[in-house]
């Protein structure tokens, strides 16, 4: 028997670490089980809340109740058995939950989609290999493997037969494929453009019909800047104002917009502004001064060493300093015509 009760107590302490799965509440719960939505309309406890050392445990029972009532209607259910897994299937949700923002609208079709749509053609999946007669292996649809493989193929091109002789076949092919690029990339910017309603202007005209005075505007502006010095020389008209839409071509000084008139950020704007006015202080470098204060002392020194030695010298004659030029007068001067006696060799 004594063994019996130790057995029980054990099992007793261990299910104690345990809370029941029954919760008694005051009101039912609102279930919104398609959305595992749980409402709890019981009132809180507010000294618990209020209070720091009993709040968190407080507000993690009120969850742990509330998640147990949630599981239990959904064990409600009816369950199914799926690769050896009990599944729940969940009812449609009836509460609309808020969105922060709209829902996103489908992307529009491109102009090939739509021509296919209409035209009743489905895209097939192609391989990624392609079988080539002229080198007799398979060859990759796109990507570098590609481009040698054609590089391989294409290493002798003919000229055609109205062909200039001199022009470069391959410079030829390799400009095809470039404008073919800029061609792929313009649609692609013109689709995007499309799907956000933004109108391509055309050489540098809108694309409406009617032109108001802003579009006239800039599309006289894109003309001006259209020049090799980007419309630095050109002339404008009296009380012409230029069009802001252009960018960085025609760069102009936008007016500072004021914030609204708000006591505590003007405070606080004046303030910190104050602070920096009073806590400036100029920036000292020790290591400059230190080594300007040495230099000085240098110089003064070599400068009292200097006058030292002049003061303490006999009256020897002074040396001029010589140059290459004599001057006038001088001794060993020739006058012109004057013989020196030397011959000639």
């Amino acid at each position: 028997m004594e063994i019996v009760t130790e057995v029980l107590d054990k099992a007793a302490k261990e299910a104690e670490k345990f809370k029941p799965i029954h919760v008694e509440k005051h009101l039912e719960l609102e279930f919104d089980l398609g959305t595992l939505l749980a409402v709890d309309a019981n009132d809180l406890d507010l000294k618990k809340i209020r209070s720091d050392s009993s709040r968190n445990n407080y507000l993690r029972h009120l969850a742990r109740d509330n998640t147990q009532l949630l599981l239990n209607k959904i064990w409600e259910l009816p369950t199914e058995l799926v690769e050896e897994a009990v599944v729940v299937k969940l009812p449609q949700p009836t509460f609309i939950l808020p969105r922060e923002k709209h829902v996103p609208k489908p992307k529009p079709l491109t102009k090939w989609q739509q021509f296919a749509k209409e035209k009743g053609i489905q895209k097939t999946k192609k391989s990624k290999l392609s079988w080539d007669e002229t080198l007799q292996k398979w060859i990759p649809r796109y990507g570098f493997k590609r481009a040698a493989a054609e590089k391989e193929k294409d290493w002798l091109l003919p000229v055609p037969d109205r062909g200039d002789p001199n022009e470069d076949q391959f410079t030829k092919i390799s400009q095809i494929k470039s404008e073919k690029v800029a061609k792929n990339e313009y649609q692609r910017l013109r689709n995007l453009a499309k799907a956000k309603n933004v109108k391509v202007p055309r050489v540098g005209l809108a694309s409406s019909d009617k032109l108001d005075s802003k579009q006239l505007g800039k599309a006289i502006s894109l003309a001006k800047v259209s020049t090799a010095s980007v419309g630095k020389f050109q002339a404008g008209l009296p009380k012409e104002k230029r069009a802001r839409e252009i960018g960085p071509l025609m760069p102009i000084s936008k007016k500072r917009k004021m914030t609204a008139p708000n006591p505590i950020n003007e405070k606080k704007s004046n303030l910190t502004l104050l602070d920096k006015v009073l806590n400036k202080r100029p920036k000292l470098d020790i290591e400059k001064a230190v080594n300007r204060a040495l230099h000085i002392d240098q110089r003064v020194q070599s400068g009292e060493k200097k006058s030292q030695r002049k003061g303490g010298g006999g009256g020897g004659k002074k040396r001029g300093k010589r140059s290459g030029a004599k001057p006038k007068g001088h001794k060993g001067s020739r006058k012109p015509g004057q013989n020196t006696g030397r011959k000639r060799r």
